[in-house]
């Protein structure tokens, strides 16, 4: 067994990257704001070695912990449970469904930094939070595999960052370092490594229903050296103004 694996929330990005943890060898213990029995369903779909608990019986029995929440979750999670873990932070920032907050506003933080700030004694990564969650699966390969894509991270802990990226590694993908958490915005929506790159050829005629199309095609690997070239280009747009995903 790899280790465990805790999920604090246990929507789209958490249930596919809980699937290939799986799938690799960890066991996973998911948690949600609604409770354990709501996630009966779920284990059950992922099998032996996943298992349902509360954010703090996750965040305790974990080797490394994965949040997948908005922001407006943040005031509940557990902090005393999180100290001295690893966090992969898969979220971001979308103030229509967050609301404004002041410190990401004015750009003085990433939603990472912010993170980061909530729980001091934990080690942040961001990884996770520019794919589409459907891609997270589909996408995967093999190491060494010809057409094996990359997910860029940040943080400012190295070893917490060498540790994210072993997961990412057995989980199927290759891992861009992009710098400290500062730097996490390069990674933000409306940046150009978020979502677009992995989704591929988009139909002539726009989206009207993402999460349905999103979920019926291949994707297209985006390999180490395009990601990296990705990063290196964004251009750091007012978080204020970041809007939730259109590609009607």
């Amino acid at each position: 067994m790899q280790g465990t694996i805790g999920f604090i929330g246990s929507g789209m990005i958490g249930t596919a990257v809980a699937g290939l943890a799986v799938k690799a060898g960890y066991e996973v213990v998911l948690s949600n704001s609604r409770g354990p029995e709501t996630l009966a369903g779920l284990v059950a779909d992922l099998g032996p070695g996943a298992r349902a608990a509360t954010p703090a019986e996750a965040a305790r029995d974990a080797d490394l912990v994965v949040i997948a929440v908005p922001l407006t979750a943040l005031d509940r999670l557990p902090v005393e449970a999180l100290a001295g873990k690893t966090v992969i932070d898969a979220g971001n920032y979308y103030p229509q469904r967050d609301g404004h907050l002041p410190e990401l506003d004015s750009d003085e933080l990433t939603s990472s930094a912010l993170l980061q700030q909530r729980l001091p004694e934990s080690r942040v990564v961001k990884a996770f939070n520019n794919i589409a969650f459907s891609l997270i699966a589909a996408l995967a390969r093999p190491a060494n595999a010809p057409d094996r894509s990359a997910l860029p991270i940040a943080g400012d802990d190295a070893a917490a960052k060498h540790e994210a990226a072993a997961l990412l590694d057995a989980l199927g993908w290759d891992t861009v370092d992009f710098g400290s958490l500062a730097e996490s915005w390069r990674s933000a929506p409306d940046t150009p490594v978020y979502v677009m790159p992995y989704l591929g050829e988009l139909p002539a005629e726009g989206v009207t229903d993402f999460l349905s199309w999103v979920t019926q095609i291949p994707g297209a690997p985006v390999p180490a050296d395009t990601v990296a070239k990705l990063i290196d280009a964004a251009v750091r747009l007012p978080a204020a103004a970041t809007e939730l995903p259109n590609l009607a």
